[in-house]
């Protein structure tokens, strides 16, 4: 029976663990991707499939790709969801962290391009299973218009 409640003990340990790291861990990285946001904004990613005319550009393929894992507590609940079934909320803000790192990453490789902007954006996600726990893949990518030096065409 000791034996029971010290593993019973052990578990909750590590559930409380994981949910306080993992929430630590969670709000350091929303409060770095909000400051990088908020300092790219100047470059506007567009989902249109059609490239602006108003001036001579040139085209480079730019991509941004990002692994993030869940934490335990995460995996847990969504152990217990996957059992119940329904939505598995606790993998959403996994998903939205990885796909606005992701776009951020792209943005960053748009830049160093010189790009004015990024049009025709997509997202390929992958989860990705180790046991138990979960992560996410995400790949962003889109065609960066970089204003041409050479403005006859």
């Amino acid at each position: 029976m000791n034996s029971l409640l010290i593993q019973a003990g052990i578990a909750v340990g590590l559930l409380v663990l994981g949910y306080l790291f993992g929430s630590i861990a969670e709000k350091r990285h929303y409060k770095k991707i909000r400051q990088r946001e908020a300092s790219s904004a100047h470059l506007p990613v567009i989902a249109s499939r059609y490239p602006p005319e108003d001036r001579v550009y040139e085209q480079r393929l730019v991509r941004g790709e990002v692994v993030i894992s869940s934490d335990y507590f995460k995996g847990f609940l969504a152990g217990l969801v996957n059992f119940f079934g329904g939505r598995v909320t606790p993998f959403e803000s996994l998903l939205d962290r990885a796909r606005r790192e992701a776009i951020l990453r792209m943005k960053d490789q748009a830049s160093e391009h010189g790009a004015a902007y990024v049009f025709n954006i997509k997202f390929d996600t992958t989860r990705i299973a180790t046991g138990r726990l979960a992560a996410m893949e995400v790949l962003a990518y889109g065609t960066a218009m970089v204003p041409s030096k050479n403005t006859t065409g």
